[in-house]
């Protein structure tokens, strides 16, 4: 399962137990400030199957970390004390600008709608390649 951590919105994808094809969920919203990301996230991962989960990490294109790296390191501390199951980590540069190229010529409003769960598809496919190089 992929991950594309925000404050309010967190984009979801998932692949086929195969991994020869992602899919993108509607992102899970919050209210800032909630405190059931990790829980929500974690029941997500369980009713979709998952083996495994992928959370994009935003580092600054000078590689260094800022405080929405630091974020989502909080995040996943907190997920990883709510499953069993394996998070991986891995960098997100560019990946909204992928993800938004991907979806073509869309509303604006539909954009924030898509955008996250759409990076988080672009997250979990380059984290599967890298496995099948492997």
């Amino acid at each position: 399962v992929g991950i594309d951590w925000g404050a309010r919105r967190v984009g979801v994808a998932v692949s086929d137990p195969e991994r020869n094809f992602v899919f993108v969920r509607d992102a899970l919203k919050f209210v800032r400030g909630d405190t059931s990301q990790a829980v929500r996230v974690a029941r997500l991962v369980a009713e979709e199957g998952g083996v495994g989960i992928v959370v994009g990490l935003p580092i600054r294109n000078d590689g260094t970390e800022s405080e929405t790296t630091k974020m989502v390191r909080d995040f996943v501390a907190n997920l990883s004390q709510k499953t069993e199951l394996p998070i991986i980590l891995v960098e997100e540069n560019l990946t909204s600008v992928a993800a938004q190229e991907s979806m073509g010529r869309v509303r604006v409003r539909d954009i924030k709608e898509r955008l996250d769960s759409e990076s988080a598809r672009v997250i979990l496919e380059n984290a599967i390649a890298l496995i099948k190089r492997a």
